[in-house]
């Protein structure tokens, strides 16, 4: 199911190679600096001290507001062999040290409550590190990608960088998202057998999973119109539909199942499902039809409840009914 793009090995090592030309000559950007001035750890303890020692002359300067601007260039050459996609901020030794100048308590008898070094790290982040990563999300994050999506997420879920990730960042996310579903799962009416046809079918399961992985951070209104309206309705359920009943259908349908947030079913109270999953539980239900009629009662039960975990319990329970299956009631807790 990956979707990774494979690079040939001759420009794996050709790329390898520019970037260890690339890193070698960043090591030398700062050779001839005293480490006490090139050191974010250290230099962040001389100001500490004067915090410490001096604390109304501190918060006079600004010096809060002033760390960002003078931390830049250090750590914009930490960042060169970062790749957001890849590795979390918190593992960064920089970040690191940040964190812990922020949290560093004011141990003087200074009267001043207003202490903003707090805001050090997150003014770091919105100042030098959101660019990078917004650059990434524009140019480089393949949203197809199940383990650069995941990471991208949990930087984006980071309590740090939440709070700085704004509309402008989710507006370059959903908008590579959109060219994604627009682009890169197209199903060519090609033969059932045809590797294109069957490669763009796996492509969309994945996008399914990944755009999906987006709930709670980007507005759930756009993840369900990509994920619900456009990919599963749109595209997948052709697909669905035109794959012959039985167990590769059913496969396909708990993979979707299994891949829709919890929390968008919590509130139904009704026993009806989401809007954008009618037409798949219309699906499901001709699924169950099927596996009963050529007594296939386990398969049976299985789609039966991928309709309860979905809160379709109308159309489980009227299933219910038709075929006199009064054993299964306790399923939607009757």
């Amino acid at each position: 199911m990956s979707s990774d793009d494979e690079l040939t090995p001759s420009e794996v090592t050709e790329f390898q190679k520019s970037k260890d030309n690339l890193l070698e000559d960043s090591r030398k950007v700062f050779e001839d600096v005293h480490a006490e001035f090139c050191d974010i750890r250290k230099i962040l303890l001389k100001f500490q001290e004067w915090k410490e020692k001096f604390p109304d002359s501190y918060c006079d300067a600004y010096i809060s507001f002033c760390l960002p601007k003078l931390l830049n260039p250090l750590i914009r050459v930490q960042l060169i062999n970062w790749n957001p996609l890849e590795v979390g901020l918190e593992e960064m030794p920089w970040f690191r040290a940040i964190e812990e100048f922020s949290d560093a308590k004011n141990v003087s008898e200074s009267k001043r409550d207003d202490d903003t070094d707090q805001e050090v790290l997150p003014r770091v982040i919105e100042k030098t590190i959101l660019p990078k990563i917004t650059a990434f999300v524009k140019s480089v994050w393949d949203p197809l990608s199940t383990s650069q999506t995941k990471n991208l997420v949990h930087l984006s879920s980071e309590d740090t960088l939440i709070i700085l990730f704004k509309q402008d960042f989710l507006n370059v996310v959903v908008l590579r998202m959109k060219k994604s579903v627009e682009e890169d799962v197209f199903i060519p009416l090609y033969p059932k057998s045809h590797q294109v046809y069957i490669f763009s079918v796996s492509s969309l399961m994945q996008l399914l999973s990944n755009v999906l992985l987006w709930d709670g951070i980007v507005q759930e209104d756009t993840v369900r119109d990509l994920g619900l309206s456009k990919l599963l309705n749109r595209y997948l359920l052709l697909n669905l539909l035109n794959t012959p009943l039985g167990p590769e259908n059913t496969e396909k349908c708990t993979k979707v199942v299994a891949c829709l947030p919890e929390r968008w079913f919590q509130d139904l109270r009704s026993g009806s499902t989401l809007p954008e999953l009618l037409n798949f539980c219309q699906h499901l239900l001709k699924c169950a039809r099927m596996l009963h009629k050529n007594n296939h009662s386990d398969e049976t039960k299985e789609v039966l409840l991928l309709l309860v975990k979905v809160k379709a319990l109308h159309i489980v329970e009227d299933f219910i009914e038709e075929y006199k299956l009064e054993h299964l009631k306790s399923m939607i807790g009757k």
